[in-house]
C-alpha cells in the first residue's frame, strides 16, 4: 500500500481536518491543528506530505521518526501538530486495514468505558450553578469550569472570593458524590496559585488544571507542594522531552493533547512515561470529533486514564460540529457520564465527508480574544 494524496478541510467552528489517501482505497482521518493558527499548520502539512506521498502507510513509526526529527529545527507546537493530525490519519489507516479499532493495534482495551466530563459555563455563582445541574441531568459524574475571567497579576481579596464562591456554588449543586476539575488557563502567578488554591481545598477538586503558564513550568514544583488539590498540566507540552521536567516536579495528572503533542504515537509514549511517576492522564480535547475520537482510542490502551475532555458546551463558540461532521454519531453517545468502547475500525467513527465539504467552503478565522488588564497592559486569556 502506498499514500497517493490527501486532503485538508478548514471547518468551522475553529478545526482543521485532513484526510490521507491510498492507492488501496482506504483513506484515514486525522485532525491538525492549533487552535487560532489553522492555515499556519495546514501549510506544515503540506510540507510534510513532500516526504509522505509514495510511502508505505504502515510504517507509521518510521514516519514520525522522519517528520519529528530530520529537519534541523525541530518541535514546538507548530510542527508537532501538523504531525499529530498526520499519526493520527495513519493511525486510522492501519486500523481499517486490519479490521480493528485502533486500541486493538496499542495492545487491546485496559477498560470498558471512559469517563468523561462536561463544562460548566456562567458569570455569577447562580449561573454556573444552573449550568452544572443541566450537566447532572445529562448524566455527567463530573464536570470542569473555568471559575474566573480576566485577572489582574495579584487579584483583589473581592475576586478572590468571587472565585471560590463560584466554585462552592458548582459543589453544592452536583453534592459531593460527583467530582468538579478546575481549568484556570495559566492566568495565576506563582504566588497567585498559593494564595488562591489553599481556600478551593475544602471544595475538594478532582484536580485544578494550568495554574500558571507553561513557561513558567518551573514553578509548578512550589505550587505542588503549596497545596493538597492535585495538580494537573499538559495542553501547552508538546512532547515527553517537554513533561520531563513536570513529571518530577509533582504534578498529579498530565493532559498531553492528542493534536498538539504528536499524535497518538508520542501521546502513548507521554502515558507510559508519566506512569512511572505515579502520574495520571486525561487527554486535552476541545476539539473536533476526528481528535477525540482518537484520544478515545488512546484512553482505553493506557492503564493510567482518570477522565477525557470532550468539546460538547465548552463555550469557544458553536461546538455542535463535534456531531455535525459524523455520519453516524452512536460512537459518542454519553451513558451515566461514559463513553463505550468502540468497535468499529480505525479511529471508530465514520465522517459525513459532504458535511466537511460543505463547511470547508464557508472556512473559519478563529482567533482567540485579547486582554487587558485595568492599566492597558496584556492579560492571559
Amino acid at each position: 500500500m502506498k499514500i497517493t494524496g490527501y486532503e485538508l478541510f478548514l471547518v468551522e467552528p475553529r478545526w482543521l481536518f485532513l484526510r490521507v489517501d491510498t492507492d488501496e482505497g482506504i483513506s484515514g482521518w486525522g485532525e491538525p491543528i492549533v487552535e487560532g493558527k489553522a492555515h499556519t499548520v495546514a501549510r506544515c502539512v503540506e510540507e510534510m506530505f513532500d516526504y509522505l506521498l509514495g510511502q508505505d502507510p504502515a510504517r507509521i513509526e518510521e514516519h514520525w521518526q522522519v517528520l519529528a526529527k530530520s529537519g534541523f529545527y525541530r518541535g514546538g507546537v507548530v510542527l508537532n501538530s501538523a504531525l499529530a493530525g498526520i499519526d493520527q490519519a495513519l493511525w486510522d489507516i492501519a486500523g481499517k486495514t486490519h479490521g480493528v479499532p485502533v486500541h486493538q493495534l496499542l495492545g487491546g482495551h485496559v477498560r470498558d468505558r471512559v469517563r468523561v466530563y462536561g463544562w460548566v459555563g456562567g458569570e455569577t455563582p447562580e449561573e454556573l450553578a444552573e449550568s452544572a445541574a443541566e450537566q447532572v441531568a445529562k448524566g455527567m459524574t463530573a464536570v470542569k469550569l473555568n471559575p474566573c475571567g480576566q485577572l489582574e497579576p495579584l487579584a483583589t481579596p473581592a475576586a478572590i472570593n468571587a472565585i471560590v464562591d463560584g466554585v462552592a456554588a458548582v459543589r453544592e449543586a452536583i453534592g459531593p458524590e460527583r467530582d468538579l476539575a478546575l481549568d484556570f488557563h495559566g492566568r495565576f502567578s506563582g504566588a497567585m496559585s498559593r494564595r488562591v488554591l489553599p481556600h478551593l481545598e475544602p471544595l475538594l477538586p478532582l484536580f485544578v488544571e494550568e495554574p500558571v503558564l507553561p513557561e513558567f513550568s518551573r514553578d509548578l514544583g512550589a505550587v505542588v507542594r503549596s497545596t493538597s488539590i492535585p495538580i494537573a498540566t499538559g495542553e501547552r507540552l508538546y512532547s515527553r522531552w517537554d513533561f520531563r521536567s513536570v513529571l518530577s516536579d509533582g504534578i498529579a495528572v498530565a493532559q498531553p493533547d492528542i493534536s498538539h503533542a504528536g499524535g497518538i504515537s508520542e501521546s502513548r509514549r507521554i502515558a507510559a512515561m508519566a506512569e512511572a511517576y505515579d502520574v495520571l492522564v486525561a487527554p486535552h480535547c476541545p476539539l473536533g470529533p476526528i481528535a477525540l475520537a482518537a484520544s478515545l482510542q488512546l484512553d482505553f490502551a493506557i492503564p493510567n486514564f482518570l477522565i477525557q475532555e470532550q468539546a460538547l458546551g465548552i463555550g469557544y463558540g458553536d461546538s455542535s460540529g463535534l456531531l455535525d461532521y459524523l455520519a453516524d454519531t452512536t460512537p459518542f453517545t454519553f451513558r451515566d457520564g461514559y463513553i463505550d468502547r468502540p468497535t468499529a475500525p480505525g479511529l471508530g467513527i465514520t465522517i459525513d465527508e459532504d458535511a466537511v465539504r460543505a463547511a470547508a467552503e464557508r472556512g473559519h478565522r478563529w482567533r482567540n480574544p485579547v486582554w487587558r488588564n485595568t492599566d492597558g497592559s496584556l492579560a492571559s486569556w
